[in-house]
C-alpha cells in the first residue's frame, strides 16, 4: 500500500487508464438491465437493446458495420481471437499448417507473440519482421518477408512500450500490391491508438482490428474484434451462437455499455488532448535531456503516441529505481506489465543500435506514460524528483 501522506502522481496509463465518470455513470445506469439479452422475454429483449445500441455505436467509431464487431474481454482475447481463430477455421477447412507462412513483428504484445508461437506448434511457418532502430516496420521490410504461402500478416498500430505509431495504411498496401490475387488476412493490435488516431477500418485498410477497454478509459473486462468476414474466422470459447458465433458465452451488458460510452468521449476530446499531452511530453523530454548524461530515449520521437515517453539511463537498475519513485509518489513502470518478470525489455532490444549502448539499454528502461489527469506541474516535480533521485540511488 502506498504512503497516503505522499501526493499520487500515475504516469502509467499505457497500462492502464481509469474509468471515465461518465463511463461509470453509464454503466450503473445499465446496471438495471440484468437480465440475459439471450432471452425473448421482455427483460432479456431490453438487455439486448442496450447491447446492441453499444455494439453499433463502436462499430461508428470504427468504420465497420454492427455484426462486424464481436465483444471480448479485452485486448488480449481480441488478440488470440484474430489469429488463433483464424487459424482454427484453416482446421477446419482442411489445411495443411505445413503449407502456411504467417508475418508478424519482433515488437509486438505478448498476446500476438505468443499466439504466434501456437502457430508454430501447429506447423505453421512464421516470419518476424524486425524494425529499424526508430521502431518502424519498413514497407520493404514487410515486402521481402511475404511469400505466395503467406495467409496473414500482423503489425501492431502503436507499440505498447515506446509508443512508436506503425503506417499501417503503407503496409496493407505493400500486401495487397505483393499478392493481388490472394485474400491475404491483415490483421493490427490498435492498442491505445483510438486515443489520438481516428480508426476507421477502411483508411487503416485492415481486415481485422483488436481493441480493449481498459486502454481507453473504459472497463478493463470488455473489448472488442472488429472483423470485416466474420466468416473466415472460428471461435475459440465454444458453447453457444453468442457473438455471430465467434465467442460463446452471455454477453456482459455493462462493460459494453461502457465501453461504448468512453469511446464517444475521447472521440470528441482526441485532438485536444493528442496536442496537450504531446506538449508535456516534449517538454519532459527536454528536461531529463538537459539533467541526465547518457539518457537515450527509445523509438522514432516524431511518428510516436503523444503520452508515451519511453527511456533508457545508463547504470541504473530501473525497477530499483521505479520503487524509489513510487515511495515519492510517482507510478510508472519499466515495460509493458504483461512482461514485468522479464529481465529486458523485447521492444528496446529489437531497435538494436551500436554497441555500448545496445547491451544495457532494453535492461534500463523507464516507460513514463501520461494522461487526461497529467497537468504541466506533474510533470515538472516528476523530472525533478528522477533528477534528484539519480544523484543519490546506487548505480548498477
Amino acid at each position: 500500500m502506498w504512503n497516503t501522506f505522499v501526493k499520487r502522481t500515475y504516469l502509467d496509463h499505457a497500462s492502464a487508464t481509469p474509468l471515465l465518470p461518465e463511463a461509470l455513470s453509464a454503466m450503473n445506469d445499465a446496471e438495471a438491465r440484468f437480465a440475459n439479452p439471450g432471452s425473448i422475454h421482455s427483460e432479456g429483449v431490453a438487455a439486448r437493446g442496450l447491447l446492441e445500441d453499444s455494439r453499433e455505436k463502436i462499430a461508428g467509431k470504427f468504420g465497420v458495420k454492427p455484426r462486424q464487431v464481436v465483444f471480448t474481454s479485452g485486448l488480449t482475447e481480441s488478440n488470440n481471437l484474430a489469429i488463433l481463430g483464424f487459424a482454427r477455421r484453416l482446421e477446419l477447412s482442411g489445411a495443411r499448417f505445413a503449407d502456411t507462412h504467417w508475418i508478424t513483428t519482433s515488437i509486438e504484445h505478448a498476446s500476438v507473440l505468443e499466439a504466434f508461437v501456437e502457430i508454430e506448434r501447429k506447423g505453421g511457418i512464421v516470419t518476424r519482421v524486425g524494425p529499424d532502430e526508430r521502431g518502424i516496420i519498413a514497407p520493404e521490410a514487410l515486402r521481402a518477408a511475404l511469400r505466395p504461402e503467406t495467409v496473414l500478416v500482423s503489425v501492431g498500430w502503436g507499440n505498447n512500450e515506446i509508443g512508436v505509431v506503425q503506417d499501417i495504411s503503407a503496409l496493407t498496401r505493400v500486401v495487397r500490391a505483393a499478392l493481388p490475387k490472394k485474400p491475404v488476412i491483415f490483421h493490427s493490435d490498435a492498442g491505445q491508438c483510438p486515443l489520438y488516431y481516428s480508426p476507421q477500418m477502411h483508411t487503416l485498410g485492415v481486415d481485422v482490428l483488436s481493441v480493449g477497454a481498459g486502454k481507453l478509459y473504459g472497463p478493463r473486462s470488455s473489448g472488442a474484434l472488429c472483423v470485416l468476414d466474420p466468416s473466415r474466422f472460428a471461435p475459440m470459447v465454444l458453447g453457444g451462437e453468442h457473438e455471430g458465433g465467434l465467442r460463446a458465452g452471455t454477453e456482459d451488458v455493462v462493460p459494453a455499455v461502457g465501453f461504448a460510452r468512453a469511446l464517444e468521449v475521447i472521440a470528441r476530446e482526441r485532438s485536444s488532448e493528442a496536442a496537450r499531452l504531446g506538449k508535456l511530453r516534449d517538454e519532459l523530454a527536454l528536461a531529463l535531456a538537459a539533467k541526465i548524461p547518457g539518457i537515450v530515449f527509445n523509438g522514432d520521437r516524431k511518428h510516436t503516441l503523444p503520452h508515451m515517453l519511453n527511456v533508457s539511463i545508463p547504470d541504473i537498475n530501473s525497477e530499483y529505481l521505479v520503487l524509489a519513485l513510487d515511495a515519492k509518489g510517482f507510478a510508472l513502470s519499466t515495460r509493458s506489465a504483461c512482461e514485468s518478470s522479464a529481465a529486458r525489455s523485447h521492444v528496446v532490444h529489437a531497435l538494436g543500435g551500436a554497441p555500448p549502448t545496445a547491451q544495457w539499454r532494453s535492461s534500463n528502461t523507464l516507460r513514463i506514460s501520461l494522461g487526461r489527469d497529467t497537468s504541466d506541474s506533474d510533470v515538472k516535480r516528476f523530472a525533478g524528483t528522477l533528477v534528484a533521485l539519480l544523484k543519490d540511488l546506487p548505480r548498477a
